[in-house]
């Protein structure tokens, strides 16, 4: 029988980011992984659509080079090389990690780990001993009963990413950001494109004004964009599918070559034994401690089967403070600024509370904003599109939350997290030179207005 300090059921980007850094602790670590390394996040979520994302974008720079003083000829997106530009991406980037995996000796076991008491892990016919366990079996589409959802031309977010040929048309159900995104890649690449969302905005969870200027920016850009409409049936009519929704103004249709489910993900769990175990669940979520430990002692979890900040930076992270705790250090997760990234065009990023969240909570605060429109760098690109704004507590001037749309949200949204993290105020960004000509002056700018008023802006009272 094997014996390992650490095993880890799953090798996403939580269980395979926590396996390297135990053994930089000096553990002896098996994964067990069921599919590929690197989990959704790698093969079939955030680096695939990433690397769309960027094809799309340089066929937008393409097209208004004549606006830049670049004369090129006919401009046309090959999707068969697009796609197959992205299967490179992600095999290069799994490639690594196996790499890494093997660099730091690292066992790693294809096939489903079921969880056996007292510390065992069974793989296949192979039982593995060992001291702790750590959960990181991630998620999986959450599935959308109504009929007609089994229809051919109806997707999954991973079948999506398969497809041979572009669709002229596609409905998207789901605003969040998954749909978001890919409704901004399919409409960039020319496809007819629909979003089906059940709330009154796009993107619940970000500041509510981000929310309302991309809904007019998608529509500008020739999305269309169905708010309030609850999905209850899609039907085959002809060549194409007619999905059907209720709305305020009773019920309405929307029709396209393909339908896209982007209806959200839910933690997986199954085959791990965990009802013979006693582990605690919430639903279908793993609960934890602060420390992320389950109520049964020696086994963690992370990551989205913890269903809740489903995003692979923290599943990453809370890898890590798993790990520590694990090995004997006593470390809490601390979620005071976790950063969220939507790659639309133009970019979202936030961290921290909203304007929203802030007047519920009877937090006395102060909100200010910078438009990239008089950032110069911004001018410069030619992506003077969206904002800066900062949230901060009106007695203490300390940051309380920073929501951007604009060229490069994703990267800028870095200088938020730290400052959250830290405790800064928006006088310590103020008071901080940020060099010119950069799009990080934007945020500079945003955090003058908390004080005596931004250099560039004055907004009319």
């Amino acid at each position: 029988m094997t014996e390992k300090d650490i095993v880890i059921i799953g090798g996403g980007p939580g269980g395979y980011a926590a396996a390297i850094h135990a053994v930089h602790l000096g553990a002896s670590v098996a994964v067990v992984e069921k599919d590929s390394l690197g989990g959704t996040c790698l093969n079939r979520g955030c680096i695939p659509t990433k690397a769309l994302i960027q094809s799309v974008e340089v066929l937008l720079e393409a097209r208004k080079a004549n606006e830049l003083g670049i004369e090129i000829g006919n401009i046309t997106a090959n999707f068969s090389k697009i796609m197959a530009r992205k299967t490179s991406v992600v095999n290069k980037l799994a490639s690594g990690v196996k790499q890494l995996m093997k660099a730091d000796n690292i066992t790693v076991y294809n096939g489903i780990g079921h969880i056996l008491p007292p510390q065992l892990v069974k793989v296949n016919d192979e039982e593995i001993a060992t001291r702790k366990i750590i959960i990181a079996t991630g998620s999986e589409p959450a599935p959308f009963p109504i009929p007609g959802s089994d229809l051919p031309g109806v997707l999954t977010t991973d079948e999506v990413l398969e497809l041979k040929e572009l669709p002229e048309s596609l409905v998207v159900i789901g605003g969040s950001y998954v749909g978001v995104e890919f409704a901004t890649i399919f409409n960039g690449l020319g496809t007819k494109v629909a979003i089906v969302e059940k709330l009154p905005l796009l993107l619940e969870s970000i500041d509510e004004e981000i929310s309302r200027r991309l809904a007019q920016t998608l529509l500008r850009q020739g999305i269309e964009v169905r708010l309030r409409t609850t999905v209850k049936a899609i039907e085959r009519e002809g060549a194409v599918l007619k999905v059907v929704g209720d709305t305020p103004q009773g019920e309405q249709e929307v029709t396209g070559q393909m339908v896209l489910m982007a209806t959200g993900r839910q933690p997986y769990t199954e085959e791990l034994g965990l009802p013979q175990l006693g582990i605690k669940l919430d639903g279908l979520a793993i609960v934890v401690d602060e420390r992320l430990e389950t109520n049964v002692d020696g086994v963690y979890a992370v990551g989205d089967v913890l269903g809740k900040s489903m995003l692979a930076h923290t599943a990453s992270y809370e890898g890590e403070i798993a790990v520590e705790n694990a090995l004997g250090r006593s470390c809490q997760a601390d979620y005071r600024a976790v950063p969220g990234c939507i790659f639309t065009h133009p970019e979202i990023a936030s961290v921290g509370i909203t304007e929203r969240e802030a007047k519920d909570s009877g937090i006395p605060y102060k909100v200010s904003k910078f438009p990239f429109l008089a950032c110069a760098r911004a001018v410069t690109m030619d992506e003077t599109a969206g904002m800066v704004k900062m949230i901060c507590n009106a007695k203490n001037g300390r940051v309380l939350g920073i929501h951007i749309m604009g060229p490069h949200a994703s990267e800028l949204i870095a200088e938020g997290v730290l400052a959250m993290q830290l405790g800064a105020t928006a006088s310590d960004i103020a008071h901080t030179i940020h060099a010119h000509p950069t799009l990080s002056e934007a945020v500079h700018e945003t955090a003058m207005g908390q004080l005596e008023g931004s250099i560039h802006f004055q907004r009319v009272p």
